[in-house]
């Protein structure tokens, strides 16, 4: 299986929601219930630094950048979304996408990563563990899903080559 990673682009939206829409349903991948339409999807996240993994041709995962804040002063900070296709787990694909991303965000100026990962999400702690994000701390009880109060652990990675000044 070849893999490459690609710029995300608009025509690729059905297949990122559907892979999104997997992680959905694993319950362990987001509070979200529902995955948005292209436009309110577009709009929440930043337009640069989104990524598409291929293999051979097909779609198999996505990662991208949301924004933290308005505010000019955390224009360097943004929020990790890192998903891989239900058949494709396992296989190394979702560390090439993040690590893919890192240097992405560190090629637009970002100088901190952070993800809100559901606490019982061992496979995407250990994954951006790897990847150099450490824990911040645990928000607990900080959202519901389908009537069950989750914890969240937040976790961050600090760019060695951003923002050194």
């Amino acid at each position: 299986m070849r893999v490459t990673i690609d710029i995300m682009l608009p025509q690729h939206w059905v297949e990122v929601r559907r892979i999104y829409l997997q992680g959905i349903a694993t319950g362990k991948a987001t509070l979200e219930t529902e995955a948005k339409e292209w436009e309110e999807w577009n709009a929440s996240h930043l337009e640069r630094c989104r990524l598409v993994s291929r293999a051979d041709e097909a779609i198999v995962g996505w990662a991208a950048l949301s924004a933290v804040s308005a505010r000019s002063v955390y224009s360097g900070v943004a929020e990790v979304s890192v998903y891989v296709g239900e058949r494709f787990r396992g296989l190394g694909l979702g560390r090439k996408l993040l690590e893919a991303l890192i240097t992405s965000s560190e090629e637009c100026g970002i100088w901190t990563l952070q993800a809100g990962i559901l606490a019982d999400n061992a496979t995407s702690l250990e994954l951006h563990g790897k990847c150099g994000f450490r824990v911040v701390g645990t928000r607990t009880r900080i959202g519901k899903r389908n009537g069950t109060w989750r914890d969240v652990v937040l976790m961050e990675r600090r760019s060695t080559v951003v923002g050194l000044e």
